[in-house]
């Protein structure tokens, strides 16, 4: 396979251009022959992506973190028409601070190891998920979610699983909630939310925010509702820890759907994101369609 290595040194607060030395030498012993290029801004993956299809890659390998994997997805699906099978193999070396979609195809992330598994070629088709103009491999939401993203960005005293959960509690302090109308094959939502996540994995930012979707099903995840009080939203807060049994989405006021097709309207602006990364504008409107089985994926 021609392999382009594609790294955002920038992933997990810089500390991915610490660890390349570690993941190029993982590369190397596993005998992979790559080329490399390295992201020099925000976005500048969607180019490289999309410059290594053109050059005729076959396997593009992620060297960081989910938002990564997913400005590559958008790079490299200039060149597919949304028909057939996605133009690349994408590779997967967990570099990120979560690491939620590895996490969801249970790959390792440990690098030696994910380079073997990168090595060994095994390919597994997963679905993915298109979010108005933007595609996603693991996760997008609206309303709190993404509100706890936009605190999170503000947070820079802190890393990993704490600064996640500082900005959760913040936005809960916060409180925002909108009006929505939510339309899905087969049923409907009208009123007040606090949260709409949607998810092609079962994880977003450490949280199992949509606990049951499944990357290898054809449908995404749609996990929504409403708590009143600030209180009612800190008890949801640490069952959204809990991988299935116990989660969140049993709560009262929570729902848990799969769909194919989903529309969603807000009374008011709110942040969006996909794979993490956030809408340059907060939004009203937006549409959800998912591709199955559209991306070969490198899996053990």
């Amino acid at each position: 396979m021609k392999t382009k290595v594609l790294l955002n040194p920038f992933a997990n607060r810089w500390n991915a251009r610490k660890r390349w030395p570690e993941a190029e030498a993982a590369l190397k012993s596993a005998g992979i022959d790559f080329d490399m290029s390295v992201s020099e801004h925000a976005d500048h993956l969607v180019d490289l992506a999309a410059d290594a299809v053109q050059a005729g890659f076959t396997t593009l390998v992620v060297a960081g973190g989910d938002g990564s994997v997913g400005e590559v997805v958008n790079g490299a699906a200039r060149y597919w028409d949304r028909k057939g099978q996605f133009p690349v193999t994408l590779g997967i070396m967990p570099m990120g601070s979560a690491n939620d979609f590895a996490f969801a195809l249970g790959l390792p992330l440990d690098l030696q190891t994910a380079a073997r598994v990168i090595a060994d070629g095994s390919v597994k088709p997963v679905d993915l998920g298109q979010c108005n103009e933007k595609l996603f491999l693991n996760n997008s939401a609206i309303c709190l979610e993404t509100y706890v993203s936009t605190r999170h960005e503000r947070i820079q005293w802190l890393k990993g699983m704490a600064r996640y959960l500082v900005a959760a509690l913040w936005a809960i302090m916060d409180k925002p909630e909108w009006q929505g109308e939510l339309v899905w094959d087969g049923g409907e939502y009208k009123g007040k939310l606090s949260l709409a996540s949607v998810g092609n994995g079962r994880r977003t930012g450490g949280f199992f925010m949509t606990p049951h979707a499944d990357p290898f099903d054809g449908k995404l995840t749609l996990a929504f509702g409403y708590r009143s009080t600030r209180l009612g939203l800190f008890t949801a807060l640490p069952q959204a820890f809990k991988p299935d049994k116990g989660n969140y989405v049993e709560l009262p006021g929570m729902v848990e759907v799969n769909f194919t097709r989903l529309k969603v309207h807000l009374d008011k602006p709110s942040p969006a994101h996909t794979d993490g990364e956030l809408f340059d504008e907060w939004v009203t409107d937006l549409e959800y369609r998912i591709f199955p089985h559209a991306v070969n994926i490198l899996t053990p």
